[in-house]
């Protein structure tokens, strides 16, 4: 008896608790439903999803692009007002007439909705001014339209290797949080043509190229869930950055090239114009870094730019240190190598009298020995037989230390025709050198970096 008493509690106690919000919206500030509603709420309950047992219900979505107010690189992700749409058939709301029903938004906690969140959503809000700003519609063969109005971050990540040349692509997902694909179904009301607002939308810094829509499930580890994905490319509108950037570092560049012609006596113009110049291209470098987010991996094609920049511009102030050492140098070098030279002459005469010794003494080889003579007696002559002074060396014995000696003068000829090619008659040759290289070697870069950023 006890226990029958219990459960006949809980259910009085359950059923209350499903009829408070009806009651309390009927009585509350002394309002009264219209008959309509009255009738279609009567045993309704929100709780319980509409063909609960017969199938999934299916919901579609459509989407209306307010604004996309911020695009952050730092933090990876956009910032966006949208208008999203539901619909789907609640056969509990099916009543006679054919006008739909506009009901205030407020009553929207009478009726069942559907649990959509944003997958990537860092922060959402939902618009209360003047009213939360939601819409439900109710039409005569069950169907319902519930619209919101949201304005949410959502990440994006980012691909910054061609920045400020890029092109990013980011999403809006959305899923179910409770219900999975047994019970609910997401579809695009009007396959791409379900998201508008883009074609009037500008941005400061992107244009929306292309956009399109997608429907997927996620898989977690509590089951598929309905997901729908809008995808949406935005291209970067390099003509700010030309403008901020690559003019006045290239400006920099053409900048360091003016001390090619200031004399080389002039030391404190020319230092004076390649310090500055560094120091100016250090400060446009950290300037452009600003508002990039610091990570490692990313070596973005504009860094790139300023690096080639900045190499030419120190280049430029190294070529004047060269320029001027072998200015104040010039004349001890000339010596030097006059030394060399007389050095050179003086070991050809070396080795050509070396050579002519080794061809004298293998002609003495091949010619005849003269016969030993003998006295009239017919002893032979001793004094004939004794040589008046010692044998020369034989040729073989000669070989080895003359290919020796050879080499070796060989390999130093060679040292000295190195740094006789090095050498520079003129230190002012370097400056005019310099007003073509530099200038030919900067368009060729440019031409080589900007075919590979825009076409590859």
């Amino acid at each position: 008896m006890i226990p029958s008493c219990f459960t006949l509690f809980a259910f009085i106690l359950f059923s209350s608790i499903l009829e408070e919000p009806l009651l309390s919206a009927e009585v509350k500030e002394g309002e009264i439903l219209p008959p309509t509603i009255q009738k279609l709420m009567k045993g309704y309950n929100k709780y319980l999803r509409p063909f609960f047992d017969n199938g999934p219900v299916t919901v579609g979505m459509s989407l209306d692009i307010a604004s996309i107010d911020t695009i952050s690189e730092i933090n990876m992700d956009y910032t966006a007002t949208i208008f999203l749409r539901q619909r789907w058939t609640d056969e509990r709301l099916v009543f006679e007439g054919n006008k739909s029903l506009s009901l205030d938004g407020r009553l929207v906690e009478l009726l069942w909705v559907p649990d959509t969140f944003i997958v990537d959503s860092k922060k959402s809000f939902l618009h209360d001014i003047t009213v939360e700003n939601r819409l439900i519609r109710i039409f005569p063969n069950g169907t319902v339209l519930y619209a919101l109005r949201i304005t949410t971050t959502v990440a994006c990540n980012m691909d910054l290797t061609k920045y400020p040349m890029d092109k990013q692509t980011c999403t809006l997902q959305l899923e179910s949080w409770g219900y999975n694909v047994n019970d609910v179904m997401f579809y695009w009301a009007r396959g791409n043509d379900s998201v508008s607002g883009l074609d009037t939308l500008r941005l400061a810094q992107y244009t929306v190229e292309d956009h399109y829509t997608s429907a997927s499930e996620a898989v977690y580890e509590t089951g598929n869930y309905p997901k729908l994905i809008f995808h949406f490319e935005l291209k970067r509108s390099i003509l700010y950055f030309i403008l901020e950037t690559y003019v006045p570092s290239s400006l920099l560049v053409v900048l360091s090239w003016v001390s090619f012609w200031i004399s080389q006596s002039s030391v404190p113009a020319r230092i004076c114009i390649g310090v500055t110049t560094v120091l100016t291209m250090t400060t446009l470098m950290m300037g452009a870094r600003t508002s990039l987010p610091n990570a490692n991996c990313f070596i973005k094609a504009i860094d790139v730019y300023l690096g080639i920049c900045f190499s030419f511009i120190f280049g430029a102030l190294i070529e004047y240190a060269v320029a001027h050492f072998c200015t104040l140098h010039h004349p001890d070098c000339n010596s030097a190598l006059t030394h060399m030279q007389d050095c050179e002459e003086e070991m050809n005469g070396i080795v050509t009298t070396i050579a002519s010794d080794s061809r004298r003494a293998k002609r003495r080889k091949d010619s005849p020995t003269p016969a030993s003579t003998s006295t009239p007696s017919g002893e032979p002559d001793l004094m004939a037989q004794t040589p008046s002074h010692p044998e020369p060396r034989t040729p073989e014995a000669l070989e080895d230390p003359l290919n020796r000696c050879i080499r070796s003068l060989s390999l130093i000829r060679q040292m000295l025709r190195s740094v006789n090619c090095c050498h520079v008659e003129n230190p002012h040759y370097i400056d005019n050198y310099s007003r073509v290289t530099f200038p030919l070697s900067f368009i060729v870069v440019n031409l080589l970096y900007w075919t590979y950023y825009l076409y590859f």
